[in-house]
């Protein structure tokens, strides 16, 4: 026949060349131009079946716990870093604590009096100090060997014998590995910014005067100035570090081991401080939601489109400079984004959790044919995955990647699904797996997430259409379907 072949895509048609195509086709894939190829269907052979690795095949487990100890003078933003790389090390599936010296000392010490206590030559308050350092080191060791992974030392660390301490307890005592993370910051700009936002306001200056508490901390400053010594490669070149200048315009990582390090040294390299906020929404409402179907590639409903047009208002009216819109392959998705005037970025990695057999199914059919997977996935929602399909740890896998890159972005707004949603906010909330798959993502809303000092502020702003409530809360007995469950499709 003149028609084209089936197995061609539609790309092909009303190409001059269709009688060429059409012949080369019916030869073995191995031999076909490249052009030719590239036109085929995706087959078993071409795309893999799980295109996103899963946790449990990428060794998240860590063989050796590890000691991440910081350094640097005050206010260059080590708690920053000790808290932000804990809350992805741990959303990863990488049990991780932070150990703050500060809170030891203020234990330790009944009061806070002046600027004094941190002079190289005040003896007896640097035998508390010596102290507590020993014992928050001690209590991060004996928390590693409980069954933690990653301890962040979270200190200023600041001259070698300190540090050979640190490396005397962790390495030599303990045979545990340690990695060493300095902030170096000569921008006053940066460091005055981080004195006023974060440290004026510290349990050591409560009902302080802001500039007397600014004008003490300054001092202190000076005090560890006399005896800073940065980490030096020649004198200490058995130790593993990465050194970071004023928050990320240069990077030395010296001795860097293993599949862990490396990781923290990617993640450290991704991460700024410039302010922005990042807006998640999911689609508009579904003719799918409407019908209670999970899954799928459904359009929006009339009411969907009624969100995407105000949610184009809302975007216009904000202002942002420079904004990108991120969504899914999905059709929902990107449909509601049409009358966006913004630059825009579809990603795969965004698209839904997969349900593999239990796809465009509503929850009450899923429960009529596989009762024990419905029940089963109720027992630990995280890490069940359905049947040829995903869970909630596998998506956070795929995610990861879309993390790297917000966290390099300036303004974004990422249209994307309730599953996916749940596993970001998780990120920048600092929700631990057992929560994340229940966090609240309803239709027809705007989640501004702007980050603050050491987290994230959420707003949640909802926009005037009325929609379905796909939100099913974690039920009493497992296998309950809830009436709005059987309704509404939700994942």
């Amino acid at each position: 026949t003149n028609s084209p072949s089936l197995r061609v895509r539609t790309v092909a048609v009303g190409n001059p060349k269709m009688k060429e195509i059409c012949s080369e086709i019916k030869l073995c894939p191995s031999v076909m131009s490249e052009e030719i190829r590239k036109m085929l269907p995706p087959t078993t052979d071409t795309v893999m079946t799980k295109p996103f690795p899963i946790r449990g095949e990428r060794a998240n487990n860590v063989t050796t716990p590890h000691v991440i100890a910081m350094v640097g003078l005050p206010a260059r933003g080590k708690t920053y870093i000790s808290k932000k790389l804990s809350r992805y090390l741990n959303w990863i599936g990488i049990n991780t604590r932070v150990f703050n010296l500060g809170e030891y000392r203020r234990h330790a010490t009944t009061a806070y009096k002046s600027h004094e206590f941190f002079r190289p030559d005040n003896q007896e308050a640097m035998a508390i100090r010596n102290k507590c350092a020993v014992q928050a080191l001690e209590d991060a060791c004996d928390w590693l060997e409980s069954g933690g992974a990653v301890a962040v030392f979270d200190a200023t660390n600041s001259t070698k014998d300190r540090r050979r301490l640190i490396h005397d307890i962790v390495v030599n005592k303990r045979d545990f590995r340690l990695f060493f993370v300095e902030s170096i910051c000569d921008d006053p700009k940066i460091i005055e910014q981080n004195i006023m936002e974060v440290k004026v306001s510290s349990p050591d200056y409560l009902n302080m005067n802001t500039e007397l508490a600014l004008k003490d901390f300054l001092l202190r400053i000076e005090h560890y100035q006399e005896k800073y010594e940065i980490l030096d490669e020649q004198s200490e070149s058995h130790l593993s570090f990465i050194k970071i200048f004023n928050t990320g315009k240069k990077f030395v990582v010296y001795n860097n081991e293993g599949h862990l390090q490396s990781r923290v040294v990617y993640y450290l390299m991704n991460i700024h401080i410039t302010p922005r906020t990042i807006y998640l929404t999911r689609h508009g409402e579904s003719e799918h939601n409407l019908r209670g179907y999970i899954g799928g590639d459904a359009p929006l409903s009339s009411r969907g489109w009624q969100y995407a047009n105000i949610l184009a208002s809302y975007i216009k009216q904000q202002q942002i400079e420079g904004l990108k819109v991120w969504t899914s392959w999905l059709r929902r998705s990107i449909e509601t984004v049409q009358e966006i005037e913004a630059p825009q970025e579809r990603w795969k990695a965004l698209n839904e959790i997969d349900a593999g057999v239990c796809e465009e199914m509503t929850y009450q059919q899923i429960k009529d044919k596989y009762p024990e997977e419905f029940k089963a996935r109720d027992q630990n929602k995280f890490a069940y995955r359905y049947p040829r399909g995903e869970s909630y740890e596998d998506l956070v896998a795929r995610l990861e990647p879309v993390i790297m890159e917000l966290e390099r972005q300036g303004n974004v707004l990422v249209v994307s699904h309730q599953a996916v949603l749940r596993c970001l906010l998780a990120y920048f909330m600092d929700k631990p797996a057992d929560e994340l798959p229940y966090l609240h993502v309803p239709l027809h809303t705007v989640i501004k997430l702007t980050p603050v000092a050491y987290g994230c502020k959420v707003e949640h702003v909802n926009l005037p259409v009325e929609a379905v409530d796909t939100h099913r809360p974690k039920p009493k007995i497992p296998g309950e379907v809830h009436c709005s469950s059987i309704q509404n499709g939700i994942l």
